[in-house]
């Protein structure tokens, strides 16, 4: 049976009590964050408030609620466009960036203001951390809700620190030891095509960035890119010091599919030719229930509330995954990353096994 992730309204949900001494009079807000209450609801309680300057006004302390909190949803702010959007998220950490190495379809609105997602309504999409696969991933991840839909369409969150709880130490050591191998096939009409994710239409650029960032490559055909990248399983945060899970091995995962689009992939192509799969670092495969028991480690963990017009959710990238929920009706969620952060380790090099390479090819 599927799981229901808890409301925000019951247990996980942190509801702000008083007034912070640095507060305007007009905000309700919690003066101290608890761990892992994800999201802490910050909401204003009078009109025309500008998120980015009650931003500004908060300095540090804002921050220091994210790192313990792990996400903020700012609520009843006046943020009625992308523009305010950027300027709320600019104020919070001002080197905005653009999408690249990307894995989901998404428009550029402005700037570095793009849409959520355009993955098929009907699908859910599974949580993650935003980028984990790449050598260079955003600390932060924003979210804004410019239409609200009429049904589902929840960003559900999760905390790292809570789903790592879970994991048996077998597991920790065995992905701390090996790490994982991602294996991506960009081309049209499958995922992503090569042209799309790296945003060029030249082959040398596309072999550039991978160089630069250790992805092995072989081209297929034109239109037909294989990657594979050998990355951690774990990374330390660079403000609180932890280390925590923090990869795409379940997201990526084949399993990770709505099952009857699974079939059908695996109908049509081999495995080595899936848009994304993944592998234990060393290109043996990840067990079934390796993969069923970080599944239920992240769905005990999940929360979710439901979007309001002109809400504003940051996440700490690395403390918090968000997901979707399929959903009926209209839908508009913009979104922003911030603050890029390389954290490349010796594991990171990675290997070229032939299984997964055209004739050895590298």
């Amino acid at each position: 049976m599927e799981r229901t992730a808890p409301s925000l309204t019951g247990r996980g949900f942190a509801r702000p009590r008083n007034l912070s001494p640095r507060s305007s009079e007009a905000l309700v807000r919690r003066p101290a964050a608890e761990r892992d209450g994800l999201p802490l609801l910050i909401e204003a309680q009078a009109p025309g408030l500008s998120l980015a300057d009650w931003i500004r006004e908060q300095g540090q302390s804002l921050h220091d609620d994210l790192n313990l909190a792990g996400g903020l949803l700012l609520r009843g702010f006046e943020v009625d466009s992308a523009e305010r959007f950027r300027a709320a998220a600019a104020a919070f950490a001002p080197q905005l960036l653009d999408y690249k190495e990307r894995s989901s379809p998404r428009s550029q609105v402005s700037g570095e203001v793009y849409t959520s997602t355009e993955h098929p309504v009907d699908q859910p999409i599974f949580l993650h951390n935003e980028q984990s696969y790449t050598a260079d991933w955003p600390l932060y991840i924003m979210f804004h809700c410019q239409v609200a839909p009429l049904e589902g369409g929840a960003t559900p969150v999760a905390a790292n620190r809570l789903v790592l709880r879970h994991l048996p130490d077998e597991l920790l050591e065995r992905f701390g030891r090996l790490g994982i191998l991602y294996v991506r096939n960009y081309r049209a009409g499958l995922g992503l095509s090569w042209r799309e994710a790296f945003q060029t239409d030249s082959r040398a650029e596309v072999e550039a960035f991978c160089a630069e960032h250790r992805i092995a490559h072989a081209w297929i055909g034109d239109e037909h890119l294989r990657t594979w990248q050998r990355r951690a399983a774990f990374q330390r945060h660079p403000y609180t010091g932890e280390r925590l899970w923090f990869n795409h091995g379940m997201f990526f995962h084949a399993t990770s599919l709505e099952p009857g689009l699974r079939d059908a992939l695996l109908r049509s192509v081999a495995e080595e030719d899936l848009p994304y799969q993944t592998y234990y670092g060393d290109g043996s495969p990840i067990e079934a229930q390796t993969l069923a028991t970080i599944r239920s480690a992240i769905d005990r963990e999940t929360r979710r509330f439901d979007w309001r017009v002109g809400d504003v959710l940051i996440l700490d990238n690395m403390l918090a995954q968000h997901g979707r929920e399929p959903f009926r009706g209209p839908r508009r969620i913009l979104t922003i990353m911030s603050t890029p952060y390389s954290s490349l380790a010796p594991a990171d090099v990675p290997p070229t096994p032939s299984r997964l390479a055209l004739g050895g090819a590298a």
